[in-house]
């Protein structure tokens, strides 16, 4: 499996992750899963999934809920994170879901479709002291193989958008652009208006986005 960024950078990534959600819950009062749904909607999911450094290595987890925040909420938050060397369980589940994600290369969205992060907190015990491939076997019970990226995910990606850039820039809501990404919606029957804004932005013809055959929703 061809993965989207270096082992080498794997560790640091798994910081961020885990330092984002730790302050989003801990410090900032946030619901587990609603930080991360946050996460999700910013977009900075898909471009740390993606190995873009910026999120992966270039920041701090408490600055990349910054972004998180400034990208959803329209906020800069001030608030000065508290630091302890215990590693939390919330701690915990954003440095797992990040080996988990880098491992497998499903996206986030599609692993919380299945398992919710409040979930994986959940199994802290017993497994925050096992190996890693023993979570990551756990969780593939629960979870389809990864599918391949659809053709709109791939190019929306080499243009360095994120799925709320891509919604700003085309007007079709992110909503319905991450349906699209996770196949819940069949681009193919997409109005032709959606697709010729769609590849207007990712500077490619809307036959480069198109399903062949056409592709069927993840059961779930």
């Amino acid at each position: 499996m061809i993965r989207a960024y270096d082992e080498a950078y794997l560790s640091k990534a798994q910081v961020a992750l885990a330092q984002m959600l730790r302050y989003g819950t801990e410090d900032l009062g946030y619901d587990l899963n609603g930080f991360f749904d946050l996460f999700l909607e910013s977009g900075i999911a898909g471009l740390f999934e993606a190995g873009d450094y910026r999120y992966t290595v270039g920041m701090s987890g408490v600055e990349m809920a910054w972004d998180v925040l400034r990208k959803t909420k329209g906020v800069e938050c001030t608030t000065e994170p508290t630091w302890s060397l215990e590693k939390s369980p919330v701690y915990w589940t954003g440095w797992i879901l990040a080996f988990y994600q880098w491992y497998t290369a499903h996206t986030f969205s599609d692993i919380n479709r299945f398992v919710r992060p409040d979930e994986i907190r959940g199994m802290y015990d017993p497994y925050h002291e096992m190996d890693v491939l023993q979570f990551v076997d756990a969780l593939n019970q629960r979870i389809p193989p990864v599918s391949a990226e659809t053709s709109l995910c791939r190019h929306r990606k080499k243009a360095g958008l994120s799925q709320r850039e891509l919604a700003d820039r085309t007007g079709v809501s992110l909503r319905m652009i991450q349906n699209y990404e996770q196949r819940a919606k069949d681009i193919n029957k997409a109005q032709a208006e959606t697709l010729r804004c769609l590849s207007g932005a990712l500077d490619c013809r809307i036959e480069d986005l198109m399903e062949l055959p056409a592709p069927r929703p993840i059961a779930g």
